[in-house]
């Protein structure tokens, strides 16, 4: 199997997708092996929202939309071109340990080493374990290449011979011990950051929005922490967010959000919130559900420097003529497929190994 024959495969995933990725299912012509998989995977994004309370139907076909956009013979042509695909000269047996915070999050990494050449056992969270399993199924179908390449366990994993892993800060000191004899890339917390001028349209702030509740704020790239100018007004900026209201009407969101609001109000924390949101003046980077932190800047040089010394806390930094770096406002959740976790090319690790 070759790298065409690998790109092909997933472009025909991305096709098959395609009818997932809205709230709304429609059945396509012309997609194959759709008589053996369409209603198989209609029935597993159904369980994947009845299993986890935090993978609405709107954040499941968010999360495939992506994909089938990403999975494109020109996206993955335009990713895979700066690299020389054919210096695997032998396929390595790669292990995955996934989280479960927001549907399909370890997708890329087992996108990287099977269109790298290698093989790949998965050991999924138990949080996101429905979708991923079945997709596999159907890239065997369409390319009988991928046949005893893909393994999922709930066991131990055995006999690999590298490790992508990504946990919380505590999973990845026992993962950097327990695979310190194994070529790995370990990814623990992070957090995206806004920073704010106050010269922001409407727009601009709608959009920050959906950094801050898609997923309910969830996933590394969401937007926990804003940084404002002194001064600062927030009226624009609630204004501008209110349109996610309805979002109080999900319970688990609910939940934590009068969770929240309990212990800030009893523990007499100044907080600005609106009914389903809350804001408050906090160093921290990673706020709780239903809550952002702010923090005041008084320049933004010194601003620059604060973050670059806490890069690794960081995953996205999203602004308007902030940094070279910067990440545009409404976009943190619609990553491209060179666009890597914690800024550590997997592609360059899999092709070293």
């Amino acid at each position: 199997m070759n790298l065409e024959q690998r790109i092909n495969a997933f472009v025909k995933l991305g096709d098959f997708l395609s009818q997932f990725s809205n709230e709304t299912i429609e059945k396509k012509d012309n997609i194959e092996h759709n008589d053996l998989f369409f209603d198989g995977f209609k029935h597993q994004r159904k369980l994947a929202e009845e299993h986890n309370g935090w993978f609405t139907i709107e954040n499941i076909a968010f999360a495939l939309k992506g994909w089938t956009e990403s999975l494109t013979i020109e996206n993955l042509n335009t990713w895979l071109k700066p690299y020389q695909m054919d210096r695997v000269s032998s396929s390595k047996l790669v292990a995955i340990i996934m989280a479960g915070n927001i549907p399909l999050v370890g997708f890329h990494d087992f996108l990287s080493v099977l269109i790298s050449g290698h093989k790949i056992i998965v050991k999924q969270s138990s949080n996101d374990k429905h979708l991923l399993p079945y997709l596999a199924k159907y890239l065997e179908y369409v390319e009988l290449g991928f046949k005893g390449r893909i393994h999922f366990t709930e066991n131990k994993l055995e006999d690999f011979e590298a490790v992508i892993a990504t946990g919380s800060d505590n999973t990845a000191r026992y993962f950097e011990y327990y695979f310190k004899n194994k070529p790995s890339i370990i990814r623990n917390n992070r957090n995206s950051v806004a920073v704010l001028t106050g010269d922001e349209t409407e727009e601009d702030l709608k959009n920050l929005s959906k950094d801050i509740f898609r997923y309910y704020g969830l996933g590394c790239r969401n937007v926990s922490k804003l940084f404002v100018p002194k001064d600062y007004k927030f009226d624009n900026f609630f204004q501008s967010i209110y349109h996610w209201n309805d979002i109080v009407n999900k319970a688990k969101y609910a939940n934590n959000y009068d969770y929240n609001k309990a212990i800030y109000l009893m523990s007499e924390f100044d907080i600005l919130e609106n009914g389903f949101f809350m804001i408050k003046e906090d160093e921290s980077y990673a706020s709780p559900i239903a809550t952002l932190f702010y923090e005041y800047y008084d320049s933004e040089e010194l601003l620059k420097k604060e973050l670059e010394n806490k890069k690794q806390q960081i995953q996205c930094i999203v602004a308007k003529g902030f940094n070279e770096n910067e990440i545009s406002f409404g976009t943190t959740q619609k990553p491209q497929l060179w666009d890597y976790a914690d800024d550590i090319d997997s592609i360059k690790f899999l092709l070293g190994i």
